[in-house]
């Protein structure tokens, strides 16, 4: 296998970690480790160690969960991979998942969904029962749910109005096409780039700008290297909590259904944090000196629709006007 010796090492310094954990505590028969591209305090991370205390109790101790935050174990397309290898266990990702089965750009594709209506249509939609079961039967990896993420916004030191103040601005995007190709269309410079090196980057100048959620933006403490927030809501999507289908399918039957219980209700409490959060995060960044801009969004959808759609595959096209009318 190609990535057999990275993933050795990556074994060993697991074990590293795993070392440090009281050898006193009774061994599971079943160790989980999720890796997590955010911070203890954001929503994501909160509901997975909400998910291990279910786990851990409910089976009586025989299945537990280790959380490791801020990519410690792994960049996102990177665990994506070790859980295929069955080197780590669970993260959290949508569109890095592109790389792996291409009806993935759906769940995080700039300009394609309106409102947060329009996501629950298609996650609950023929398609989106499709893209869930291409995740296991294509990756590898079974979606345990869907986390909300809110829509996705540019942040800058200067303030972007319309396309035209874009000019080719060099903006941090997710290693996922539709996100490069949009982003070029509507003259900026995109540039794919771990979430974990992105604040080193804006401090030191080698990107100028990033866009995400506002819960992200507040859990990086991006209010600390950029000044404008733009609201582009350029992208509404979800992210999907994952396990390594091999991992789940060595569960016997009694804590497959602990395990897909639990999930659920990982899902639920992952929801109410998220509306809890939502409207103070933005009160947060205000107070930490960002300045909101109101954009000219049809601007941005005009340049960057057309390019995204022509983008795609044939067959990627017929599922991009089925979803348009499914979320109409």
């Amino acid at each position: 296998m190609r990535f057999t010796a990275k993933y050795f090492l990556i074994s060993l310094l697991l074990m590293g970690f795993l070392a440090c954990e009281s050898s006193t505590a009774p061994k599971p028969e079943f160790l989980f480790k999720a890796s997590m591209l955010v911070k203890e305090n954001h929503t994501w991370y909160k509901a997975f160690k909400y998910f291990g205390e279910l786990l851990s109790e409910r089976s009586g101790g025989r299945m537990k969960l280790q959380v490791y935050p801020s990519e410690q174990l792994a960049k996102e397309l990177e665990a994506l991979r070790l859980i295929r290898a069955g080197v780590i266990d669970m993260t959290i990702s949508a569109s890095s998942l592109t790389n792996f089965a291409e009806i993935m750009t759906f769940s995080d594709m700039p300009f394609l969904l309106r409102d947060t209506v329009a996501m629950q249509k298609l996650i609950n939609s023929a398609i989106g029962k499709r893209i869930e079961r291409e995740m296991i039967e294509k990756i590898g990896i079974r979606p345990m749910g869907y986390f909300q993420r809110g829509e996705r916004h540019l942040t800058s030191n200067r303030p972007i109005k319309h396309p035209d103040d874009l000019d080719e601005l060099i903006i941090r995007v997710p290693n996922a096409p539709s996100y490069v190709v949009a982003w070029k269309a509507i003259g900026a410079k995109p540039t794919p780039m771990a979430f974990s090196e992105v604040f080193s980057s804006l401090q030191q100048g080698t990107i100028e700008a990033q866009e995400n959620p506002f819960a992200m933006i507040k859990n990086a403490g991006f209010s600390e290297v950029q000044k404008y927030l733009n609201l582009t809501g350029h992208v509404i999507s979800w992210g999907y909590p994952l396990v390594g289908e091999k991992q789940f399918q060595r569960l016997p039957d009694d804590l497959k259904a602990i395990f897909l219980q639990a999930a659920k209700e990982m899902q639920a409490y992952e929801h109410r944090l998220f509306l809890e959060n939502e409207s103070k995060v933005q009160e947060d960044l205000k107070a930490a000196g960002m300045i909101f801009v109101t954009v000219d969004k049809n601007a941005f959808i005009e340049n960057g629709e057309k390019a995204v759609y022509e983008s795609l595959s044939p067959e990627m096209q017929e599922v991009y006007d089925e979803i348009k009318k499914i979320t109409r």
